[in-house]
């Protein structure tokens, strides 16, 4: 029996585990979609938190257009920036900055697990991965539910937690291999936020245990051991593997995941290779967290992420 449904626009959605990711085939990124297939892509990704596509081979210029049917595009990186000619996509390239001291780094069982830029007050919507070149082997990418890992928790830990908010930030690398260039960008625009610990999902009222590795730093409120050991607990459990879907690149794939219940990892195997990888990241403007008791996420330090537009006039208007 085929796992496989054709929805009335269509487009075919092949469910790849039980809980998190999917195939999207019969439609082609390269052209306008028409208003149902841009619904029925919109419900397969709120209902399986990322969704594939396969050969789609979009260059730089239909990879913003594709990106912009869904919302509205940030700067390629808030940090990290861009590349040329092209503001909203940043180059997720296999020697970049920001890993540049991957070598030193404790090495646990939610290393490198993050969701994207959760240390802005309104961390991105959505997240649109493209492949270009891609390793025959290795260099894969994992994606988790943090909607079912919440659920996954016991009762009297959900009710412990649902109230808890969190510090998450973007800061200067202290150890001997972090480059002089990467502390300089993290210091250029520093990114403090505090999110609930438990988000509430702000299409599908389901609650999120938002909690993304590589940025999240201390539970506010508690001593720094009973965060730590908290924060440990709660990030091995959303590494958990029935809650994963590991995807296996070729060239011309496209990733697009809800990065306000998902959090994701690119396993450190492509280091140990001699092949090339690079992919091409677009995401999109998100909102503020919201938490179980209503209180949004609070900025500490730097701005909101806006619209490329609106970050580029931003920029203009400072050089003058």
């Amino acid at each position: 029996m085929s796992s496989s449904t054709q929805d009335p626009s269509g487009i075919v959605v092949t469910p790849l585990t039980l809980h998190i990711g999917a195939e999207i085939s019969n439609l082609d990124l390269k052209k306008p979609l028409p208003p149902a297939q841009l619904k029925a892509v919109r419900a397969a990704l709120l209902k399986w938190k990322v969704v594939f596509f396969r050969g789609q081979h979009l260059d730089h210029a239909q990879h913003v257009a594709m990106a912009r049917q869904f919302g509205e595009c940030t700067i390629g990186h808030a940090v990290f920036g861009h590349i040329d000619q092209y503001p909203e996509i940043y180059s997720v390239a296999k020697n970049r900055t920001a890993n540049s001291d991957r070598g030193s780094m404790m090495v646990t069982p939610w290393s490198g697990w993050h969701t994207d830029i959760t240390a802005a007050v309104n961390p991105p919507a959505g997240s649109i991965l493209r492949g270009v070149t891609i390793p025959p082997y290795g260099g894969d990418t994992f994606w988790t539910n943090l909607v079912v890992a919440y659920a996954g928790l016991s009762e009297p830990m959900r009710a412990f937690i649902d109230g808890l908010r969190a510090i998450h930030a973007f800061e200067p690398r202290g150890n001997a291999n972090a480059t002089a260039e990467y502390n300089e960008r993290v210091r250029r625009r520093a990114l403090r936020s505090e999110h609930p610990l438990v988000t509430v999902h702000p299409e599908t009222g389901e609650r999120v245990l938002f909690v993304s590795p590589s940025f999240l730093k201390s539970i506010v409120g508690m001593t720094p051991r009973e965060s730590q050991k908290i924060l440990e607990l709660l990030w091995e459990h959303i590494a958990r593997p029935e809650y994963t879907v590991r995807f296996k690149w070729n060239a011309g794939d496209i990733a697009f995941w809800d990065n306000r219940a998902t959090s994701h990892l690119a396993p450190t195997d492509i280091f140990s290779s001699d092949f090339d990888r690079q992919l091409y990241r677009i995401t999109l403007v998100g909102e503020p967290c919201v938490g179980v008791d209503g209180r949004k996420s609070v900025s500490i330090e730097g701005f909101p992420i806006l619209s490329v537009d609106h970050e580029l006039r931003m920029q203009t208007r400072a050089a003058d």
